[in-house]
């Protein structure tokens, strides 16, 4: 794996807002960054490929521990939750079952798990269809890994005749940068390629009939709701017991998505697969090495994660999480190109692996590190 610097292109800005990216610059600078780029060798992409399809197989195992066991309290879940969630796992309702898992990876050793990102995974246009139009323009002789698009677009028509008659919601949280905006609009798009009818909605919009049904701005009942929002934000809102009583809505993802979205499922994953090679050590209480990261259990974005080496803290990054349960995870050196650390987002779709997008920045990840393209050269 290697990075590699590159002129943009003539008016890229325009380019990516073309294809919906409209959240292309942070604080002035560049977030899709196309200044550079990263090569990848075949081998490579197969053992990241093969580690995620590897990877998913053992969330499906541990979230069965977690229901069997029933340890949520581990998750911070609220007990009301935990019938909801058993059952939902059991029924296997309608989902895209999609996610994001980010990975270290620098070529010569297996790529290792940091977490699962499922719930509200960003990053999602850039990966489907940004950097693969980038590459098109500018090496088009060459490949690249992701049919995350087509994978998406073939999910919703799967999942279409499980539906309620009428539209899907697409329901996102009002934001200032419009990252989440772009996001739901993306997957607007690939649910009526998928043949369904689909509809854009705030979260604060969503409205509470005096039967419990969940209604929109016209009263209308909502059947089917996409929500990029965090389930753990979902249960603690006014409405949020009514989730319990109200079976008439289709919530995608489902309410079980609290268990694998929620890092505290990563000393679960050691405990069922120590020294795994595709995993780092991680534990509630203890540390096993000097070099190691807390994280919270529900942080999002790098909030409040600190890194740790020979015992001594060297990054840390602020956030709304300094008084969530954390779990400890073995340290890992991210490949340095000249102060750009690239942490790899290996996406799938119904368990299948689906691609990758390159996300870089110092230390410890968050929202505004750069998106940089990549390329599959021998």
């Amino acid at each position: 794996m290697n990075r590699h610097a590159i002129t943009p292109r003539e008016n890229w800005q325009a380019r990516v807002e073309r294809d919906g990216l409209i959240w292309h610059t942070a604080g002035g600078s560049p977030y899709w960054n196309e200044a550079a780029y990263y090569a990848l060798t075949p081998r490579e992409i197969d053992e990241i490929e093969t580690a995620t399809g590897e990877l998913y197989q053992m969330f499906v195992s541990a979230g069965q521990y977690v229901v069997d066991k029933q340890v949520f309290g581990r998750f911070g879940i609220p007990d009301w939750c935990w019938p909801l969630i058993t059952k939902a796992w059991n029924a296997e309702p309608p989902a895209l079952n999609y996610g994001r898992f980010d990975l270290g990876y620098d070529g010569v050793s297996p790529p290792k798990l940091f977490e699962f990102n499922c719930d509200t995974p960003t990053s999602l246009l850039e990966a489907a269809v940004i950097q693969w139009a980038w590459k098109e323009d500018v090496f088009p002789h060459l490949d690249q890994f992701t049919s995350l698009h087509g994978k998406l677009v073939a999910k919703w028509g799967d999942i279409a005749p499980f539906l309620a008659p009428g539209p899907v919601y697409f329901a996102h949280a009002l934001d200032t940068s419009g990252e989440d905006a772009v996001t739901a609009a993306y997957l607007m798009d690939t649910a009526r390629a998928g043949g369904l009818e689909a509809m854009g909605i705030v979260m604060t919009d969503i409205g509470l009939a005096p039967d419990d049904r969940f209604v929109d701005m016209q009263g209308r009942e909502m059947r089917t709701i996409y929500k990029l929002y965090p389930w753990e934000w979902m249960v603690q809102e006014a409405f949020g017991p009514k989730l319990a009583t109200n079976e008439r809505t289709t919530w995608i993802e489902p309410i079980w998505k609290m268990i694998w979205s929620n890092k505290a499922i990563l000393p679960i994953l050691w405990d069922m697969y120590p020294r795994h090679p595709n995993l780092l050590w991680s534990s509630y209480d203890q540390v096993a090495s000097p070099n190691y990261v807390r994280k919270p259990i529900l942080a999002r974005e790098g909030a409040n994660i600190e890194i740790f080496r020979n015992g001594q803290s060297m990054a840390r990054r602020d956030g709304a999480y300094a008084y969530s349960p954390t779990i400890y995870q073995g340290l890992y050196d991210l490949p340095d190109f000249d102060g750009a650390y690239p942490v790899i987002g290996s996406w799938v779709v119904d368990g299948a692996p689906a691609g990758i997008g390159i996300r870089e920045d110092g230390l410890i990840t968050g929202n505004l590190s750069r998106f940089t393209p990549h390329v599959i050269r021998a």
